[in-house]
This record gives C-alpha cells, sequence and structure tokens, in this order.
C-alpha cells in the first residue's frame, strides 16, 4: 500500500513532465491511477521483443478500479523515463471498445512515473519463451471538456 500511495505522490508533480506528453488542450483530468503489473516480452531470433503489458488500476485509497468498460491507447508521444531501468513514459490516444462505463469517455492517457519493465538484458534462446518484468506506474487519464 506504501508503494501505490509514494507513486501517486509522485504522481500530482506533473510540472516534471515533458511538454511532449501533454494532452491536448481541450482535454482535462479525469482521474489518476496508480498501476501495478508487468510488462510480457517475448523471445524472437534471441531477442526480446515486447508482447504487451498486463496491470491492474488502483485508485488513492488502493481500492482496485474497473467496471468492464475498455478502452484501447495508441502511442502519440514517449519520452524515456528519469529513472534507470524503467520503461518510457507515454502519451496514448485512445478510444472505447468496450461497454459504456468509467474509461469509455477517455481520450488520453499518460503512463508516467514508471519503474522497472523493461526488457531483460541479453540476449535469449528457445523461441516463443515469455519474461514477465514487474513495474509500476501512474497513469492520468483525459477527457474531453465538451
Amino acid at each position: 500500500m506504501q508503494r501505490m500511495f509514494l507513486v501517486l505522490l509522485l504522481a500530482g508533480c506533473t510540472s516534471s513532465v515533458p511538454e511532449s506528453l501533454k494532452p491536448p488542450a481541450n482535454e482535462s483530468l479525469k482521474r489518476v491511477f496508480s498501476a501495478k503489473g508487468v510488462q510480457i516480452y517475448e523471445c524472437h531470433d534471441e531477442k526480446w521483443v515486447f508482447v504487451a503489458p498486463e496491470a491492474e488500476l488502483f485508485d488513492a485509497h488502493g481500492n482496485l478500479s474497473g467496471d468492464g468498460s475498455r478502452i484501447v491507447g495508441t502511442v502519440k508521444a514517449r519520452a524515456e523515463a528519469p529513472a534507470a531501468g524503467a520503461i518510457p513514459w507515454l502519451l496514448l490516444s485512445t478510444r472505447s471498445v468496450g461497454g459504456r462505463g468509467y474509461f469509455s469517455d477517455v481520450t488520453s492517457v499518460q503512463r508516467v512515473w514508471t519503474q522497472g519493465g523493461v526488457a531483460p538484458a541479453g540476449t535469449c534462446t528457445g523461441g516463443g519463451t515469455q519474461a514477465r518484468v514487474p513495474y509500476t506506474a501512474a497513469y492520468y487519464f483525459f477527457k474531453s471538456r465538451s
């Protein structure tokens, strides 16, 4: 619980987010969640290739979020994370792909304050072998002001 609280405290420091990762001016912050999960990599041609993230989102009280609504994101911008060994920070444009719910009106997501999640170092053997690398992050969800 302390780790999630720390991520949320860091998430409040938006002044350090690069300009390139800021959402469009016509969007406003809807909510901030902390995330704990894994980045999944698979071995292909002796290299680790990113497959997908898998994470749970938590509110400021440590409650797991989710109501069945779903969004998918497309990377709009990325920036190297200030922490060594952390996955990049991202700005995603999103669209709803599930039923109506909390996330269905989300138009952008920032992933910031990342820790961990980078692909294993070195080459790999055994095509199709997976690595699940733990990570944490803060996710800012934005919606259109109109």
